[in-house]
């Protein structure tokens, strides 16, 4: 007990230490709740606005032993109660994560939970729910490490191919119009769409963006969206660009994303942005493609809406075909997002899911959340991040609305990111934030980092210092090792998570143009139909829990020593 008068570094560190049976609270003060703010931020500050103090739960039962072999025996007797589904697959919701490597879905994860004041390592997101996980071999049949294009014809189509084409064989060659003749491969929408039932696709991207356009167009380069992007070569050897081609391939029901400016003339004013050159039209031969779209559907209930107040006024139960349009090109990334204009990816994917369900045949649909990927390649990762986040909600809606007897429904990524979650950060330390320990340049370095990318910055030899740096914020461009202007793929395997009709035939490693087949195999589309004839009645699958919480309570008793280890570190070292 230090004298009258004497510094006492607990007094000046502490304001309260409260202790519970379960977990013990530390509030932080002064100079102190600055220091470790960083370290111990998974606590939001619109809860706790007084910035020299800083609120910390640490949880404590997870020290008992009994915590872990008693998770691990609830998982271990959900594993064992399991039953496969072997049910026809009525639909098929595929929900594909631009981007979305496994470093990306685990810093995902922690964010999720973070925004929900939980440390956020143990949340459980809503594809972590499903019980069937595999992985895809995603290179291309040119290269070592993919583009959307190539992967999307390989998981749709059921083919691998070369860099940058998208719905023809490895045949054909990038760029090369005449190379795609006689080369062409259809997709999994056009088998649902010839078997009867109804199909769409919703994506946080334009419409004619690689991932979409593998399910209904043939193009030699992924880049040709509309006829003003055809080189001279494609136009005499009657390329067609893909705008054109969203109206002639396959008669799709539900059309759901951005790219207003290819399907409307060169000059065309932008409904939302009229004065904005960027945003008007871009087509050269003169048409109006969506006009093109509704004169099609004469006979039926054919809606083109473009802003949300006019989508949120169509009936899914009166509309026979909904085309929406809400971006001259990509939409807004989530958080950036006009709620009064755009829907999120779950307002779009509850939409096309109402309207698709009606067919008793049942439907397929493709759900893109493609601005994962935008955000890795400016090194924002807190934008990835959130995109992953809003996607892993959309698939929350995708099953409240479906039956998982007669729905198949999968989780998947096209290919990663040179996207790295380093350091040792301690627990519930900010996902965004920065690790506790310095580099060897004695300067701080952020846990989510890139290979390659913008974020190269050096200066005199020197790394840019980042202490007063908000590495939370959403413009914040992590450091890279390598100088590129745009960051780069990844090539590891993805992964993929099923539940529903023949979800066990996504577990395992594969090549990644597996994935088309099983889910044609699962819905009895395409080739392999000899199964389909007699099926399994229903079996009783056991529910599996959808709620994103956490596989630890916030709780419980020892981590004393871990934060006082956490305090002491972090004062010598910053």
């Amino acid at each position: 007990m230090p004298a009258a008068g004497e510094f006492d570094p607990l007094q000046s560190t502490f304001k309260r230490i409260h202790f519970t049976s379960k977990s013990f609270q530390v509030v932080l003060k002064g100079s102190c709740a600055s220091v470790f703010r960083q370290l111990l931020s998974f606590i939001h500050w619109p809860r706790f606005p007084k910035r020299d103090h800083l609120f910390v739960l640490i949880s404590v039962e997870e020290e008992n032993p009994e915590f872990w072999r008693s998770s691990a025996q609830n998982t271990l007797r959900s594993a064992l109660s399991r039953k496969l589904n072997s049910n026809v697959a009525k639909n098929i919701v595929l929900f594909l994560g631009d981007g979305m490597g496994v470093t990306t879905i685990t810093a995902a994860r922690i964010l999720k939970g973070q925004l929900q004041n939980r440390s956020g390592e143990e949340t459980v997101m809503n594809m972590d729910t499903f019980p069937f996980v595999g992985l895809a071999k995603v290179y291309t049949v040119d290269f070592q490490i993919p583009d959307s294009a190539a992967t999307a014809t390989a998981y749709l189509c059921g083919v691998k191919t070369n860099l940058n084409t998208v719905g023809v064989s490895a045949a054909a060659r990038n760029g090369v119009c005449r190379s795609q003749k006689g080369n062409e491969v259809t997709s999994i929408l056009k088998w649902a769409k010839d078997a009867g039932k109804s199909v769409g696709i919703v994506t946080t991207t334009r419409v004619q963006h690689a991932t979409p356009a593998a399910s209904y167009a043939h193009s030699a380069s992924r880049t040709w969206y509309s006829d003003a992007d055809l080189p001279t070569s494609a136009v005499t050897g009657g390329c067609m660009d893909i705008a054109s081609q969203l109206l002639r391939n396959t008669d799709i029901d539900v059309i759901i994303g951005g790219g207003r400016k290819y399907m409307t003339p060169k000059g065309f004013p932008d409904p939302e942005y009229p004065t904005d050159l960027k945003a008007q039209g871009q087509r050269k031969d003169n048409r109006n493609l969506i006009n093109e779209w509704l004169s099609m559907k004469e006979g039926k209930v054919a809606r083109y809406v473009w802003n949300k107040t006019d989508f949120d006024a169509v009936d899914p139960e009166k509309t026979d075909y909904l085309m929406a349009l809400f971006e001259p090109g990509d939409l807004r990334f989530d958080v950036e997002r006009d709620p009064s204009m755009d829907p999120s990816i779950s307002e779009t994917t509850e939409k096309a899911i109402r309207i698709l369900k009606k067919n008793p045949k049942g439907f397929f649909l493709l759900v893109e959340g493609g601005r994962i990927d935008q955000g890795h390649h400016d090194s924002r990762a807190s934008m990835a991040l959130h995109e992953a986040v809003a996607l892993d909600d959309a698939v929350a809606r995708g099953l409240e609305l479906t039956n998982e007897e007669e729905t198949l429904t999968i989780v998947t990524a096209d290919h990663s990111h040179a996207f790295t979650f380093n350091g040792y950060p301690f627990r519930g330390n900010s996902i965004l934030g920065k690790s506790p320990i310095f580099a060897m340049d004695l300067l701080p370095y952020t846990t989510l980092m890139y290979g390659n990318g913008p974020g190269h910055k050096i200066t005199n030899n020197k790394r840019p210092d980042i202490r007063n740096v908000d590495t939370t914020d959403k413009d914040y461009v992590q450091q890279a090792a390598v100088p590129l202007d745009s960051e780069t793929h990844g090539g590891e395997d993805v992964a993929l998570f099923a539940r529903g009709p023949m979800a066990h035939l996504f577990q395992g490693v594969y090549e990644q143009n597996y994935i088309a087949h099983a889910m044609a195999f699962a819905a009895c589309v395409g080739t392999n139909q000899e199964h389909c004839a007699a099926t399994a009645e229903p079996d009783k699958t056991p529910f599996t829990s959808i709620d994103p919480g956490s596989s630890a309570p916030n709780t419980p008793f020892g981590a004393m020593t871990t934060v006082m280890l956490s305090i002491t570190m972090s004062v010598l070292l910053h």
